[in-house]
């Protein structure tokens, strides 16, 4: 395992860097590690969120302090075998696309595609759930086929519509809300990413794994 760095993250949270970088293995490794110290049932706890790298652990600091729960989140770390207890079987979500983005058509310009070589690239593989973030159950979800890789849009939307469908850099993704965005939008789905009146607010958790079924 790389080096682990901990550091503090504000007066209520611990970061811990696992490794650099985006890449399947450590995505695994910084999921793995939260839920073995979810599964420690360190009191004062209060959520652990992972990230590509590093995940970041939150606490109540009138319950424990710094220094122990960095001992605490070092013993966790430091056994793999608690890992591969505490990690569930990723969840495999299969998300209905209609591909009738706005700038579908631009997409399959700039990278000298059809568009139907564009759903064809986009819908042919499955996606992991790297991180969950930018507003509540936006899932950050690769690795893009290279062949679609486009950096942002120099001029980011005031407002992409919820549902949209969009790829930027490696990645891909879906808007859960009406938010500003600068991704480029190549398809829309009626999938329900965020309710905050769900067991599980947000659809996806980091190291599900998605595919997309053109409709």
């Amino acid at each position: 395992m790389n080096s682990v760095v901990m550091s503090p993250l504000g007066d209520r949270a611990i970061s811990v860097s696992l490794g650099e970088g985006i890449s399947e293995e450590l995505s695994s490794l910084v999921v793995g590690q939260s839920f073995a110290i979810r599964a420690a049932g360190i009191i004062g706890v209060t959520d652990v969120v992972p990230s590509y790298a590093t995940l970041a652990v939150h606490y109540d600091p009138l319950v424990i302090g710094y220094t122990d729960l960095s001992e605490r989140i070092s013993s966790c770390i430091a056994s793999r075998e608690s890992i591969e207890h505490a990690t569930p079987d990723a969840a495999l979500h299969i998300i209905d696309v209609r591909y009738d983005g706005e700038d579908m058509e631009e997409v399959a310009g700039r990278t000298r595609l059809s568009i139907d070589e564009v759903i064809a690239v986009h819908s042919g593989q499955e996606y992991r759930v790297y991180v969950i973030g930018f507003v509540p159950g936006f899932a950050y979800l690769g690795t893009l086929d290279e062949r679609l890789a486009l950096p942002r849009r120099e001029s980011p939307r005031k407002r992409v519509p919820p549902g949209s469908v969009a790829i930027a850099d490696r990645q891909t993704g879906i808007y859960p809300s009406s938010t500003p965005g600068g991704w480029n939008l190549i398809g829309t789905t009626s999938a329900i990413l965020f309710d905050p009146d769900r067991a599980q607010p947000a659809l996806f958790r980091a190291g599900d794994r998605v595919r997309f079924e053109p409709c």
